[in-house]
C-alpha cells in the first residue's frame, strides 16, 4: 500500500474524507513549500499541516529495508516542531499528533516542552530523543539558550505555528519570529506553515511568519463553517442600563439551557467573572458537583488538566472558562458554547463558537447571554459582521528592542554569536527588517555594558565579547536569571495559593491578597478559602465549607470592543429594527430618540446634560474604549487650553464623558473643530501625561529586556511593590543620566502606540472631521449616557455601595420617562 493510500485509509476508518485544501497542503509540503493555512475552526487544519510530514516519513521508511516497527530509536534530529500559544493547546496537540503517528505505524516520539510538561517530556526535549516537539514561544526560546540543543534542530524539516493570528499581534509573535530566524540559520531548507482561523490581513500575516523572498501559499479552500448566534433575551430590558446590571439575573435561563445538551463550555471574558459564574452555578447545580468545573490561566496545571480530561471523556456537564480554552483545543464532546457578556470582537466569538461540535462538517452555534442591555446591539452587530465575513486585523509590532535584547542574551547563552552575523539574521524577520546598524550597536552595547548610566553596575554587564569576537555569557548567575525570565508575557506580581497541608491551587495577584488579613475568606478555583498566612509570596489557605467570600480581581480585566465591531454597532443602532435583539431594545431606543437622537454613521452625537451633581458632556464616536480614553484626554486638554478647567473622565466602548468643574459654554461647531488631527501627538502627550504612561510601560519593557531579573530559586520572590520601586528608580536614573537610552525611547513609543493608539486616533479624528456633528441638550441623562455617568460615580466618595446609588438613579429615571 502506498503512503498516500495508507493515509487515505486512516481517514476512511474514522469516517472522514480528506478535503481538497488538505491534499493541497500535503502536495505543497512535499514540494518543499511554506505557507499559511487559513480555514474555519474545526475544518481540519491540524491534519492539513501534519499530513505532509507524515507522508514524507512514510515514503522514506518504504525505501528502507527494515519494517517501520523495527526502526532504531537512537538520538536523532527533530523532524517537526509545533509551536502553540497556549499550554492547554500544547497538551491537546501532543496527544492528537502522537495518536495519528501511531495509527499510521510511525514509531515517532512526540512530546511537549511547556511550563506544564512532565519531567519525562522535558528530558526527551533536551536529549535529542524526539521526532515531534510541541512547545510554546517561551519554551522554544529557553531551548535555544542551551548550546547542546543546536544539533537537535540541525535537520529540522518543518515548523508549524498554530493559531498564528493569536501570536502575530503581540511581542510573543516577535519572539517567535526571532526564534524561527535562528532555526532557519541551522536548517536552511526549513519549511514553515502557519495555521489560523480568524484573520483579516493574510498578506501581512504571511510576511510576519515567513522569511523574505519566500512565495507564500495561502490555503483557504474549506467552506466557512456555518455558525448561528442566539441571544438569551432578558425578560425585561430596562431603559437606563448600567454595566453588569443583568449578569447573574439570567442564571435560571442559563442553567436551563445547559441541561438541554450533554456538555457545554461557558465562556466569560475575565477570570473574576469565571469565578463568579462558577460559584453561582454551583449554588444551584442539580447534579453531582463533580460535573461542573472551572478553567482559567491562574489555576494550577493539575486543576486545568482535570477539567480538560473531563471534557474529553464527556464526564463533565459544564466547564466555566476564559480565553484559556479559546483556541483550537479539540473537544468533540462539547455540544454547546455559551458566551457571557459581549465577545468584544468577531474573531473571538468565532473562535469560541468553534469549540462546540469541533468536527469537520459540523455547524457551530453559540448562545450569548447579555450582562448589559446595550450588549444586545453588540450581539446583533456581531451576527451581521459574521454574515458579511468581517474579521478584525492583527497588526504585528515593529522594532520592539526589549524583545531583541532578550533574544541576543538567549543566543549568547546558546553558544554565542558574532554581532555582524546575528544582525543579518534578525533583519530577516518582519519585525526587524528596518533595523539599522546604529540601533543594533546600541542593543549590543546595552547587553554588554547596560548603557552609559548603568555600566558601573556589574549585574547589568551580562554578555562578554571574547577574544575570538564571539559574544557569550560566562556568569552562571546571569544565565540562571535570564532563563528564569525568558518570555514577553507581563506579570502583575502573582502570589501562589497553596493549602496549608500541601497542594497548589494556582495564583492570584499580590494587589488583591495584600488587602486580606488572616482568617479573611475569598473564593478561588471554585472553592471557598480562608487565608491562614501570607509568607514569601505564597498564600497558605484552608478549605471552608460554608459562608461568603470575595472573588479576586485581576489586572487587565476590562476587554475593549474592537474598532471594527464598534463601528458595526453604530450601524446596527441606526438601521436594524428586525433582529430579535434590536426588537428587545426598542423601548430603550424610543427613549433615546425622544430625549436626544439615535446615533448614525457619519454623525458624531454629543450630549450636554446639566444635573445637580454638575455638567456632563457625552461624546459617542463608537470607536472602542481604548480609543475613547485617549480621545477624552485630548478633548479635555484642548478645552482646558481655551479656558482653565478641571475635568473628570469616563469612557466605555460607545463613547466618553467629560465632567468639568467649571461649566462649559460650547456648541457643536466648537467641539467638532477641536476634534482635529492637527497637533495630535503634542496635545495627546500633554493631555494624557505621556511621561507617566511611559513610566508604566517601562516596567514591562525593563523586565523583558532583563533589567528586572527574577529572584533566584530558594530566595524570597520579589513583590510587586519592590518591582515597581526598582523600575521607577531605573526609569528616573536613565531619564536623568541617559535620556536617549533605547528602552526609554521604546517606552515612550509604546505609550503612544499602545496606550494612546496614536495611529488609530489620527484615522478616527480624520473620520470624525469628515462627517457632521450634533450637540443635543437633553433634559436628563439618556439611555446611552447613563452607563458612562454610572461608571463616573465609581470615583466618588460615598458610604453607599456603587450599585445601590446607580440602581436608585436608574429607577428614578425609569419612573420619570415611563411611557
Amino acid at each position: 500500500m502506498t503512503p498516500r493510500a495508507r493515509l487515505d485509509q486512516w481517514f476512511t476508518a474514522r469516517g472522514w474524507t480528506p478535503l481538497p485544501f488538505q491534499r493541497q497542503a500535503w502536495r505543497h509540503y512535499l514540494a518543499g513549500d511554506s505557507g499559511l493555512i487559513h480555514t474555519p475552526t474545526g475544518s481540519g487544519k491540524t491534519l492539513a499541516a501534519f499530513g505532509g510530514p507524515l507522508l514524507e516519513a512514510l515514503v522514506e521508511n518504504a525505501k528502507t529495508a527494515l519494517p517501520t516497527s523495527r526502526r532504531a530509536r537512537a538520538p536523532r534530529p527533530l523532524r517537526v516542531l509545533w509551536i502553540t500559544p497556549l499550554r492547554a493547546l500544547a497538551a491537546d496537540t501532543t496527544r492528537a499528533l502522537s495518536e495519528t503517528a501511531d495509527a499510521l505505524g510511525l514509531p515517532w516520539a512526540v512530546a511537549q516542552r511547556t511550563g506544564d510538561a512532565s519531567a519525562r517530556d522535558k528530558r526527551l526535549a533536551r536529549g535529542g530523543e524526539l521526532d515531534v516537539l510541541v512547545t510554546t514561544p517561551e519554551s522554544l526560546s529557553l531551548l535555544l539558550s542551551y548550546p547542546e540543543t543546536a544539533p537537535m534542530f540541525a535537520d529540522l524539516r518543518c515548523v508549524v505555528v498554530d493559531e498564528w493570528h493569536e501570536l502575530m499581534g503581540s511581542k510573543r509573535g516577535v519572539q517567535t519570529q526571532l526564534a524561527l530566524s535562528r532555526l532557519r540559520r541551522w536548517s536552511p531548507s526549513l519549511r514553515t506553515w502557519g495555521l489560523s482561523a480568524t484573520l483579516g490581513n493574510l498578506d501581512e500575516a504571511c510576511r510576519a511568519l515567513l522569511p523574505p523572498g519566500v512565495a507564500p501559499h495561502v490555503l483557504s479552500g474549506a467552506r466557512p463553517r456555518t455558525m448561528t448566534l442566539e441571544t438569551l433575551l432578558p425578560a425585561d430590558v430596562v431603559r437606563f442600563p448600567w454595566s453588569g446590571h443583568l449578569g447573574l439575573s439570567q442564571l435560571a435561563g442559563v442553567l436551563e439551557r445547559l441541561f438541554t445538551v450533554r456538555t457545554s463550555l461557558l465562556f466569560t471574558n475575565t477570570r473574576a467573572h469565571a469565578e463568579l459564574w462558577h460559584q453561582a452555578l454551583a449554588s444551584v447545580w442539580p447534579e453531582d458537583a463533580s460535573t461542573l468545573a472551572l478553567h482559567h490561566g491562574s489555576l494550577d496545571p493539575a486543576v486545568r488538566h482535570q477539567a480538560e480530561a473531563g471534557l474529553r471523556d464527556a464526564s463533565l456537564r459544564c466547564v466555566v472558562a476564559t480565553s484559556s480554552l479559546d483556541l483550537g483545543v479539540d473537544f468533540p464532546s462539547v455540544d454547546q458554547v455559551v458566551q457571557i457578556g459581549s465577545p468584544k470582537g468577531v474573531a473571538r466569538l468565532l473562535q469560541r463558537a468553534g469549540r462546540a461540535r469541533h468536527r469537520p462538517g459540523e455547524t457551530g452555534h453559540v448562545l450569548c447571554v447579555p450582562t448589559h442591555a446595550l450588549e444586545l446591539a453588540e450581539y446583533a452587530a456581531t451576527r451581521t459582521a459574521i454574515a458579511d465575513g468581517v474579521v478584525e486585523t492583527r497588526r504585528p509590532p515593529r522594532l520592539p528592542l526589549d524583545v531583541l535584547a532578550q533574544h541576543c542574551v538567549t543566543v549568547a547563552l546558546g553558544g554565542g554569536f558574532e554581532a555582524d552575523a546575528l544582525f543579518e539574521e534578525v533583519r530577516t524577520t518582519d519585525a526587524f527588517a528596518s533595523l539599522d546598524a546604529a540601533t543594533w550597536q546600541r542593543v549590543i552595547d546595552f547587553i554588554v555594558r547596560g548603557g552609559d548610566a548603568l555600566e558601573h553596575y556589574p549585574e547589568y554587564r551580562r554578555v562578554v565579547r571574547d577574544a575570538d569576537g564571539v559574544h557569550r555569557v560566562h556568569d552562571r548567575t546571569v544565565a540562571l536569571r535570564h532563563r528564569l525570565s525568558i518570555g514577553t508575557i507581563a506579570s502583575d506580581g502573582n502570589v501562589a495559593v497553596k493549602f496549608l497541608r500541601g497542594g497548589g491551587l494556582g495564583s492570584v495577584e499580590e494587589a488583591f491578597l495584600s488587602r486580606l488579613r488572616p482568617r479573611d475568606r475569598f473564593r478561588f478555583a471554585g472553592r471557598l478559602l480562608e487565608l491562614v498566612k501570607l509568607q514569601d509570596m505564597t498564600a497558605y489557605v484552608r478549605l471552608v465549607k460554608q459562608g461568603d467570600g470575595i472573588v479576586p480581581r485581576w489586572m487587565g480585566g476590562r476587554m475593549p470592543l474592537s474598532s471594527r465591531l464598534a463601528a458595526q454597532v453604530q450601524e446596527t443602532l441606526a438601521n436594524d429594527r428586525h433582529s430579535p435583539e434590536m426588537q428587545a431594545l426598542q423601548p430603550l431606543l424610543a427613549v433615546q430618540e425622544r430625549l436626544s437622537r439615535v446615533p448614525s454613521p457619519g454623525l458624531l452625537l454629543m450630549e450636554l446634560v446639566r444635573r445637580r451633581d454638575g455638567q456632563h458632556l457625552f461624546v459617542f464616536p463608537f470607536a472602542g474604549r481604548r480609543a475613547h480614553e485617549g480621545l477624552a484626554a485630548l478633548l479635555a486638554w484642548r478645552l482646558g487650553q481655551r479656558e482653565a478647567n478641571t475635568f473628570s473622565l469616563s469612557a466605555n466602548d460607545l463613547g466618553f464623558m467629560l465632567s468639568p468643574q467649571v461649566p462649559l459654554t460650547v456648541d457643536a461647531d466648537l467641539l467638532h473643530g477641536l476634534l482635529t488631527p492637527d497637533g495630535l501627538i503634542d496635545d495627546l502627550a500633554r493631555g494624557a501625561n505621556l511621561g507617566e504612561l511611559a513610566r508604566r510601560q517601562f516596567r514591562g519593557i525593563a523586565r523583558v529586556a532583563g533589567l528586572l531579573p527574577p529572584s533566584l530559586p530558594g530566595r524570597m520572590p520579589r513583590s510587586l511593590r519592590q518591582l515597581q520601586a526598582s523600575s521607577g528608580l531605573l526609569f528616573d536614573v536613565l531619564s536623568q543620566h541617559d535620556p536617549d537610552h533605547l528602552l526609554l525611547a521604546l517606552a515612550r513609543r509604546e505609550a503612544l502606540e499602545d496606550d494612546l493608539q496614536v495611529a488609530g486616533m489620527d484615522a478616527l479624528l480624520s473620520r470624525l472631521r469628515a462627517g457632521t456633528a450634533a450637540l443635543e441638550r437633553p433634559e436628563s441623562l439618556t439611555p446611552l449616557a447613563f452607563p458612562l455617568w454610572a461608571d463616573g460615580m465609581r470615583a466618588q466618595l460615598s458610604t453607599e455601595a456603587w450599585h445601590v446609588r446607580v440602581r436608585r438613579a436608574a429607577e428614578q429615571l425609569e419612573r420619570r420617562h415611563a411611557r
